[in-house]
């Protein structure tokens, strides 16, 4: 068995090999404990994270370790659990108009396949025009934008609008994510909900499904 808690640290820590040979354990013994592997990763950037905030870390480091992440989910995204043969239902997934940042989105695509959804990813700096198009046209329930710059949030509220515009709001969830969102831009832009956790976002979504 891995130890997860080696594996937080490795993290939290920047240890990109230390952390591939790991998840490479995980791998060789069934991937069994990939999903906890995945948890251990995201405990791990939260670290970084708060490492970040007391100016331990920089700007370098953050991209470096989101770099490590996007690698490290890649490994173990074969064995993460997910209902085979079955679809949860589509979901369109972008970086907003603005951000052209595509490690956290790439990383919220994984685990959203991995979670049973036909993902229709539009890729970076995406107009609003063109998210609410895709939506109306293939019939999408949900949005999920991405952003790391403070300007996303301004775009995404525009996608809001144009959702709204294109008169499909009312049967479309949205969810936001990305470093300058919290629950006070939530609510500026008109969404459903927010998340940080790529996991905890894939739950709200087939919460969203089920009801």
């Amino acid at each position: 068995m891995a130890d997860l808690e080696k594996l937080k640290n490795a993290m939290a820590d920047l240890e990109e090999n230390l952390v591939n040979e790991i998840l490479a354990e995980v791998m060789k013994a069934g991937g069994a404990q990939a999903n906890d592997s995945l948890n251990a990763l995201q405990k791990g950037m939260e670290i970084v994270g708060q490492r970040f905030e007391k100016g331990d870390y920089f700007i370098g480091d953050l991209i470096f370790s989101g770099d490590v992440m996007a690698k490290a989910v890649k490994i173990i995204s074969p064995s993460l659990s997910k209902e085979k043969g079955k679809s949860a239902g589509k979901l369109v997934l972008c970086t907003v108009q603005g951000d052209v940042h595509d490690i956290g989105k790439n990383i919220v695509k994984i685990i959203m396949e991995a979670s049973g959804f036909e993902v229709l990813d539009l890729g970076i700096d995406v107009p609003a025009e063109t998210i609410a198009k895709t939506v109306k046209d293939n019939g999408v329930g949900i949005v999920a934008m991405s952003g790391v710059l403070t300007i996303a949030v301004e775009s995404m509220k525009k996608t809001v609008d144009a959702l709204t515009a294109a008169g499909i709001r009312g049967k479309v969830k949205v969810l936001i994510g990305g470093a300058p969102v919290d629950e006070r831009s939530c609510k500026y832009v008109g969404a459903d909900a927010w998340s940080l956790n790529p996991q905890v976002g894939a739950q709200t979504c087939l919460k969203w499904l089920s009801a």
